[in-house]
């Protein structure tokens, strides 16, 4: 028993940290109605952009804070050279436009910062901590609580402030939105720039455990499932998706691998993701459109 909960307690820290790639791509879709498909290359861009600094001898804060900037920056231009010029398009010119980002953020950051294998240490020690005879990495503790904090804050900030009503106007009706004085324009330059500040804490934590590298862009796709499960619009669901991805993904892994063989935990949530489409493809805190046709 002390050893399924150990497995199920690392899975859960894990899922927090899973959480925290699919808020990127919910805070997104809750201002456009678009999938982002250049969240994973904005985690890739803002990791190696603090490695590049660090390596050249900047200090860890510093570095961070130019990283942020670097990202804001990245926000407002694509705001203003990307987003704003398909204003009312078809939801497809949007989503193809951040097909196109991913390819520039992609070589922009190896043109820029190489393609070397990046080692990152935050100082935070990976060991085990005992805590009531189960075992649990300090790394995953302390990543899955800076994790947990920013959701609950960015959570907080888009449901209780007039930005975030503002945001879930825009979301539901552009044009609805426009003609009561929101301006969309902000909304999205905002919107995108705490996206940015995401994909950095997500590249660092990631990029500490696994190095920067560019599979990080396949480590945020993990977000799929998770936004399957949870709903595209939904902070919370991104939350408890998250925890379920983490969780069913150990489990699986330790218990069925021996029997069906390794990997599991590499496709098991999307197997998991493509059964639960079949019974609530809204997610479970999804919204429901109903449609005349």
């Amino acid at each position: 028993m002390a050893f399924f909960i150990e497995v199920l307690v690392g899975g859960l820290l894990a899922g927090v940290m899973y959480s925290l790639i699919a808020l990127g791509f919910v805070l997104i879709f809750k201002a456009s109605g678009v999938f982002n498909f250049a969240q994973g290359a904005m985690v890739l861009a803002a990791a190696t952009t603090y490695a590049g600094l660090v390596d050249m001898g900047w200090s860890g804060w510093l570095a961070f804070l130019a990283a942020l900037a670097v990202m804001i920056v990245f926000a407002l231009l694509t705001e203003r050279l990307v987003l704003r010029p398909l204003v009312n398009q078809p939801q497809i010119s949007l989503f193809m436009a951040t097909i196109g980002l991913t390819f520039v953020l992609e070589g922009a950051s190896q043109a820029v910062w190489g393609s070397v294998v990046r080692g990152l240490d935050l100082g935070i020690p990976d060991t085990p901590l005992e805590v009531s005879g189960v075992l649990i990495s300090k790394f995953d503790l302390v990543a899955s609580g800076t994790a947990g904090a920013l959701v609950v804050l960015l959570a907080s900030f888009f449901q209780w402030t007039r930005t975030g009503r503002a945001l879930r106007a825009v979301a539901d009706d552009h044009q609805a939105a426009l003609s009561v004085g929101i301006p969309l324009e902000r909304i999205w330059a905002l919107v995108w720039a705490a996206a940015g500040a995401v994909a950095l804490v997500t590249g660092l934590l990631w990029g500490s455990r696994l190095g920067v590298q560019f599979a990080l862009t396949q480590v945020a796709l993990k977000a799929l499932p998770v936004i399957i499960l949870g709903g595209f619009t939904s902070i919370a669901g991104a939350i408890v998706g998250g925890l379920m991805v983490g969780a069913s993904e150990k489990v699986a892994e330790v218990y069925l691998g021996p029997i069906i063989g390794g990997g599991i935990e590499n496709w098991f949530p999307y197997v998991l993701a493509l059964l639960f489409l079949l019974v609530r493809p809204d997610g479970l805190f999804g919204e429901k459109r109903i449609e005349r046709v």
